[in-house]
């Protein structure tokens, strides 16, 4: 019986180990693949917002992932136009609908957007000491991009809230630093 206990002990202490490594590896966000850049047909890819088009044979990293949320998520705001023909692409995801740029609005990086699940929810968004409320109206795709649906536009990194105009005016940015800015973000 004596031998038994330190064996069981030992199982015990190594299942435990095992468990808290395989649980905090999932709980880190990693590139999952990359794409190769095609380049845009003339006139293809909207730069509206100062937005990046691929460039042919460079390698975008993708993730299936995003960040832990947490009620202080960190993030990357960028600009972009949910309205037809802005620099979005196509009618937003969650109800196949554009959206005015005065109406406070965001796409989340594909893991924060997890299969539609924020569709239509609001989010508070903080930076500058102030915060606004938007709704998820849209995806910004970290797993493809350089194609005719994403506007021949990269993929989106894994932390990113693309918001329209309005949630920039709210914050109190200046229009000549609109386009980047960490913020932080919760599910409102």
């Amino acid at each position: 019986m004596k031998s038994f206990c330190p064996k069981v002990s030992f199982l015990l202490m190594f299942t435990l180990i095992l468990t808290s490594c395989i649980f905090s590896q999932a709980q880190k966000c990693r590139p999952n693949g990359r794409i190769r850049g095609k380049k845009a047909p003339s006139g293809q890819c909207n730069e509206e917002n100062d937005s990046d088009c691929c460039v042919r044979g460079k390698m975008y990293t993708t993730y299936e992932c995003s960040p832990s949320v947490s009620t202080h998520t960190k993030a990357y705001l960028t600009l972009n136009s949910f309205e037809k023909g802005g620099d979005g692409g196509g009618p937003s995801a969650c109800d196949n609908q554009y959206h005015s740029d005065d109406t406070p609005v965001v796409a989340l990086s594909t893991g924060w957007f997890n299969d539609k699940s924020r569709c239509l929810n609001k989010i508070t968004i903080s930076a500058n000491g102030k915060s606004v409320v938007a709704m998820v109206v849209d995806e910004c795709d970290s797993t493809m991009g350089c194609d005719k649906e994403h506007d021949y536009q990269p993929p989106c990194p894994n932390n990113i809230v693309d918001a329209s105009k309005a949630v920039w005016e709210a914050l109190g940015v200046p229009k000549n630093q609109w386009g980047g800015l960490d913020i932080t973000w919760s599910d409102a």
